[in-house]
C-alpha cells in the first residue's frame, strides 16, 4: 500500500557508507585548513518486523562496522596525531565494541517513534548512533512540523521535489537541556548564527543517498573579526543490497524487540549531556601560583594581568568553596583585592558561599576588599537572584563603614536593573530589593542617606521611580537635585513622559523657583535629548542671552554641538533658528569659557564609540562641573562606557572672587562622580566644607586620587552545543578588562591657575575558545585579542583675567594590539596538533582634537606659561 515514509523491501540487507566530519576554523576561512577530524564507517539496515495492520509502521536494525578515525585534511606524518594509531588503540577497546552494537528504530511514517539501544553504555558512543538514527527521520510530503531527534524538539521544514528531500531544521526553536549565559549588554556580547540542512535522495522508496551539514558561526559584536565557527558533516550514502534474513513474525513491537534481544532498553532519541574528565588539570592554587605575580597592584594596567584574571575566573569556576576560601585565607593583603575581583566575577554558588563566608561587613578593617566585592558585583555578567538577596540582608545588618553601606546600595540598584532587564522584575527578591530602595527613600531625613538611594535608583532605572525623581529634581536642595536630575538623564527618552518634561522645562526657566546652573543645564539637555518640541526649542533659545554668563556660553555651545554632530533634535533647532529672531548676533556674540563638545573616537563596521566633553565655569573661572563621556553603540544599542564628572562649588572664596546670583551660600566642596560601563560608581569627595579645603591646599601635592582600580569581566560568553553527529561542542568567549582610574583638582593662587587631571589605564584582553569535544579526541580553536592604552584628560585654567583661559587637553598614548590564533587537535594522551597565527601593531597615540576654541586658547596659556614658569606654590 501507500507510505508516507521510506518503506524498506523484505529480506534484503541495504549496505552504507556513513562519514561524519567536524571542522573548526575562523569564521572567513575556507575548510582545507580547518582543525576537525572525521569518523567514517559502514552502516547496515535490514527491516526486521512490519506491523501487519499498517505498513507504515516498521522496525529497522542499524549496525555499525569497519570504523575508522582519521584527519579531516590531508596532514603530513609528522603533524598527523592519528598516525601510527588502530582505531582500537584511538577510541578504546570498551567504545568501539559499544559503537559496534546494533540499535533498533521503529519508525512511524517516516518519524522515529522509538529508539531502542542497550543501557549502561558510554554516553559518547550512544550519541553517535543517536546522531546516525535521526538521519533516518523524514517525511515525503513538504510542509512543516516539531520533532524529536538528537537536537532535541524542533522546528522541521520538508521540501519535496520527485525523488530529493530537503529538511531544514531550525536550530534556534529545538528545546533541549543547555548550558552557557550571555554578557548582560549586546554590544560587549558574542552574536551567534546556526543553521542546519540535509538533502535525502530517494531511489525505489529506500534512502539511496544523505548528505546533512551544520553551521555555528560566533563573532565577537564589538569585533566581528574575532570569531569562530564549526561545521559538522554527515554523509551516508548506499553502496549494495544483498539479500538478508526474513521477518520477524509478531503482532506487538515489543514481542519482536524480546526475540531479539531482551536487553534492549526504549530511549530518548534527544542527546544525553556528557563531559569528558580532564586527567591532567592543575588545581586552583597550583594555578594561582602560576599567576600571581602578574595580580600584583603594580600590574595592573598590564594586558597579562587582565588575562591571568580570565583563566583564573575559569579555574575558579570549576573549583568548590573549600579550594577557593583555602587560597582567600593564605594570601597576602596586597593580593586579596584582586581575587576577591576573580572570586566574585566567577558568579558560581560556590564561589559567592565561599566570599561571604569570607568577608565580614561588620568589620571596617577590610573596607577596601568589601569595596571591591560590591564593586564586583556591579558589574556582574549574568548577576542571580540569590546575589541580590543575599546584598539586601547584609544592607539590612550591621554594616561598620558608613561608605560600604552606601555602595552596597548602589549596587543593589545596579542589579536590580540587570535582572528586570533579562525579565526577572517580578522575582521575589528584585519585588524586595526594590521596595526597600523606595520605602527608605521616602522616610529618609539626612542628605546623606537621600543621596544614596537616589544613586541606587540612578542605576535602577525603575519607570515606578521616575515620579520620585521629579520631586527630588525640583525642590531638593542643590547636590540633591542635580543627582536627580542625571538620573532621569539615565533613562530611555521613551520613559519621559509629557509630567517630566514639564517639569525640566519648569527648572530650566526657573518658573517656581531659582535653580542652580548644574541642575538648569542638565534638565535643559533632557529636554533636548527627548524629542523636543517646536516651542521647547523656541523658549530654550529665547532665554540664551538672560542667562548669568557662563550659562550663556554653555547653552550656547550645546546647541552648537547638537547642529554640527547632527543629533536626533539637529532639524527642530534647524527650523527654529530659521523661523525667529533668536538668531540675532547680540544674542549669540556671548564671551565666555564655559564649552560643550562632541566627537567620534572610532567609526567602525562594527561599532562606533564617541567622546563629550562638556565644561561649565561660574563667573569668577571657577569650574562648576566637567563632565567627560565615552559612549559605544552599534545599530540598536548603546553602552556608557566611561563618565567622569568633577563637581565643584563654593571655591569662589579662594581667590576673594563675587559667588554668581544665587549661588553666595553653597558649602565648599569638590568630588567625583563615575561610570563604568553603565553602572554609577559611589561618589569620591575630594574636600568638604572650607577648613577641609585649606588644609588640603596647603599640603596638596597634586597627588590624583585613585576613583577606580581593578579587573573587570566585560564579555562573559559560554555556549554549549548539540552537534547532530553526536559530539558535543562548546563557544566560549571572555573579555577582561584591568582598569586604573585616577583624578585630581590642584590650585595655585600664585599663578591663579587651577588644574583638573584626568587618567584612564587601561588594559583589554580576550579569550576565544571553541570546541568540539569527542571522547577520544579535542579539537578546536582558540582566539586572543590584547590592547593596553592611556587615555588622559586635562584642564588648565588661568583666572587672572576675564574671560579666562581653558585649555583642554584628551590624549591616547601609543597603544600595542595584538591577536592570536591557535587551531589545535589532542588525544587525551597528551598528543597535541597546532597551528599557530598571530599579529601585532600599534595604534598610534592621538591628541583628540577639541574645537578650534580650544586650541587657540591653548597656544595662549602655554605661551603665557613659558614667561612665568615656575613651581606650584
Amino acid at each position: 500500500g501507500h507510505t508516507t515514509g521510506p518503506s524498506l523491501n523484505n529480506d534484503k540487507l541495504y549496505k552504507f557508507a556513513y562519514s561524519a566530519e567536524v571542522y573548526v576554523d575562523q569564521v572567513k576561512a575556507s575548510l582545507q585548513k580547518s582543525a576537525g577530524y572525521r569518523i567514517s564507517s559502514g552502516v547496515d539496515v535490514n527491516l526486521l518486523w512490519r506491523n501487519p495492520d499498517n505498513d507504515d509502521d516498521q522496525l529497522i536494525k542499524i549496525t555499525i562496522t569497519d570504523v575508522q578515525v582519521e584527519n579531516v585534511n590531508e596532514r603530513p606524518a609528522a603533524k598527523n596525531v592519528f598516525k601510527g594509531k588502530s582505531t582500537e588503540k584511538i577510541i578504546g577497546k570498551e567504545y568501539l565494541e559499544a559503537l559496534q552494537r546494533p540499535i533498533v528504530l521503529e519508525l512511524v511514517r517516516g518519524k522515529v517513534k522509538t529508539f531502542y539501544s542497550y543501557q549502561n553504555e558510554p554516553g559518547f558512543t550512544q550519541n553517535i548512533k543517536r546522531g546516525l538514527a535521526s538521519l533516518f527521520q523524514l517525511q515525503l510530503h513538504s510542509g512543516s512540523s516539531r520533532e524529536v531527534d538528537i537536537s532535541g524538539k524542533c522546528n522541521a521544514t520538508y521540501h519535496v521535489r520527485q525523488d530529493q528531500v530537503t529538511k531544514i531544521k531550525d536550530l534556534d526553536s529545538c528545546e533541549i537541556e543547555k548550558k552557557g549565559f550571555t554578557s548582560h549588554n549586546r554590544i560587549l556580547d558574542v552574536g551567534t548564527k546556526a543553521t542546519s540542512a540535509t538533502v535525502y535522495v530517494l531511489e525505489d522508496s529506500f534512502i539511496k543517498s544523505i548528505k546533512a551539514e551544520e553551521n555555528f558561526v560566533f563573532v565577537l559584536n564589538y569585533r566581528r573579526k574575532t570569531g569562530a565557527k564549526i561545521v559538522s558533516k554527515q554523509r551516508l550514502e548506499l553502496k549494495s543490497v544483498q539479500a538478508g534474513l526474513g521477518l520477524i513474525a509478531a503482532k506487538q513491537v515489543a514481542s519482536v524487540i524480546k526475540t531479539l534481544d531482551p536487553n534492549y532498553v526504549a530511549m530518548p532519541l534527544e542527546a544525553e549531556p556528557v563531559k569528558s574528565e580532564c586527567k591532567k588539570c592543575p588545581s586552583l592554587s597550583e594555578h594561582w601560583q602560576s599567576i600571581r605575580e602578574y595580580m600584583h597592584p603594580d600590574k595592573l594596567s598590564k594586558a597579562e594581568a587582565a588575562k591571568s584574571f580570565l583563566s583564573f575566573i575559569q579555574n575558579i569556576r570549576k573549583a568548590t568553596k573549600e579550594e577557593i576560601l583555602k587560597i582567600i585565607k593564605s594570601e597576602k593583603k596586597e593580593f586579596l583585592p584582586q581575587i576577591v575581583d576573580a572570586v566574585t566575577s566567577a558568579q558560581t554558588p560556590e564561589s559567592l558561599e565561599a566570599i561571604l563566608e569570607f568577608l565580614d561587613f561588620k568589620d571596617a578593617s577590610t573596607s577596601i576588599l568589601q569595596e571591591r566585592f560590591l564593586y564586583a558585583c556591579g558589574f556582574a555578567s549574568h548577576p542571580s537572584e540569590t546575589l541580590l538577596k543575599s546584598l539586601t540582608e547584609k544592607f539590612k545588618g550591621d554594616v561598620a563603614n558608613e561608605e560600604i553601606r552606601e555602595t552596597l546600595v548602589i549596587v543593589m540598584g545596579a542589579l536590580i536593573r540587570k535582572l528586570c532587564d533579562r525579565g526577572g522584575c517580578k522575582l521575589p527578591a528584585v519585588v524586595e530589593a526594590k521596595r526597600l530602595i523606595l520605602n527608605r527613600l521616602e522616610k529618609a531625613k539626612k542628605g546623606d542617606n537621600v543621596q544614596m538611594y537616589l544613586l541606587a535608583l540612578k542605576n535602577a532605572l525603575l519607570p515606578e521611580a521616575i515620579p520620585v525623581l521629579l520631586k527630588y529634581a525640583e525642590s531638593g536642595e542643590g547636590p540633591i537635585s542635580s543627582l536627580a536630575a542625571t538620573a532621569l538623564q539615565r533613562y530611555d527618552p521613551s520613559f519621559l513622559t509629557k509630567e517630566v518634561k514639564e517639569t525640566m522645562n519648569r527648572i530650566y526657566h526657573q518658573t517656581r523657583k531659582v535653580h542652580e546652573k548644574t541642575v538648569r543645564t542638565t534638565a535643559a539637555a533632557i529636554i533636548l535629548n527627548s524629542n523636543p518640541s517646536y516651542m521647547e526649542v523656541k523658549n530654550i533659545l529665547l532665554s540664551i542671552g538672560e542667562l548669568p554668563m557662563e550659562m550663556n556660553k554653555y547653552m550656547l555651545s550645546m546647541i552648537q554641538d547638537i547642529l554640527q554632530f547632527e543629533m536626533p533634535s539637529s532639524k527642530t533647532v534647524r527650523q527654529v533658528l530659521k523661523d525667529m529672531r533668536t538668531h540675532n548676533y547680540d544674542r549669540f556674540s556671548k564671551t565666555g569659557s564655559s564649552s560643550a563638545y562632541t566627537g567620534y573616537i572610532t567609526r567602525g563596521p562594527d561599532v562606533s564609540s564617541t567622546y563629550s566633553l562638556d565644561i561649565l565655569y561660574s563667573g569668577s573661572g571657577i569650574l562648576r562641573r566637567s563632565n567627560m563621556n565615552i559612549h559605544v553603540f552599534d545599530r540598536s544599542t548603546e553602552l556608557h562606557a566611561i563618565q567622569v564628572v568633577i563637581e565643584a562649588q563654593g571655591l569662589e572664596s579662594i581667590i576673594a572672587a563675587t559667588p554668581d546670583e544665587g549661588e553666595e551660600n553653597l558649602d565648599s566642596f569638590a568630588g567625583m562622580s563615575a561610570i563604568l560601563f553603565d553602572f554609577q560608581l559611589r561618589p569620591v569627595t575630594f574636600f568638604q566644607g572650607y577648613g577641609d579645603l585649606m588644609s588640603k591646599m596647603l599640603s596638596a601635592t597634586g597627588d590624583p586620587m585613585n576613583v577606580v582600580k581593578g579587573l573587570v569581566l566585560l564579555t562573559d560568553y559560554l555556549q554549549e552545543i548539540q552537534l547532530q553527529s553526536g559530539p558535543t561542542a562548546s563557544a566560549e568567549f571572555l573579555g577582561g578588562l584591568a582598569i586604573d582610574i585616577s583624578g585630581g583638582m590642584e590650585f595655585s593662587l600664585w599663578y591663579r591657575e587651577s588644574k583638573t587631571n584626568v587618567k584612564n589605564r587601561v588594559a583589554v584582553f580576550v579569550a576565544g575558545n571553541t570546541e568540539v569535544d569527542s571522547f577520544f579526541i579535542k579539537t578546536g580553536m582558540e582566539t586572543t585579542l590584547e590592547a593596553e592604552t592611556a587615555l588622559d584628560f586635562i584642564s588648565t585654567v588661568q583666572f587672572s583675567q576675564y574671560p579666562f583661559l581653558v585649555c583642554m587637553q584628551m590624549d591616547r598614548v601609543e597603544s600595542p594590539f595584538r591577536t592570536h590564533m591557535t587551531k589545535y587537535e589532542s588525544l587525551p594522551s597528551g598528543r597535541r596538533y597546532t597551528a599557530r597565527r598571530g599579529k601585532a601593531a600599534t595604534l598610534a597615540g592621538n591628541e583628540y582634537p577639541l574645537h578650534q576654541e580650544n586650541s587657540n586658547m591653548c597656544k595662549k596659556v602655554f605661551g603665557a606659561k613659558s614667561e612665568s614658569a615656575g613651581s606650584w606654590f
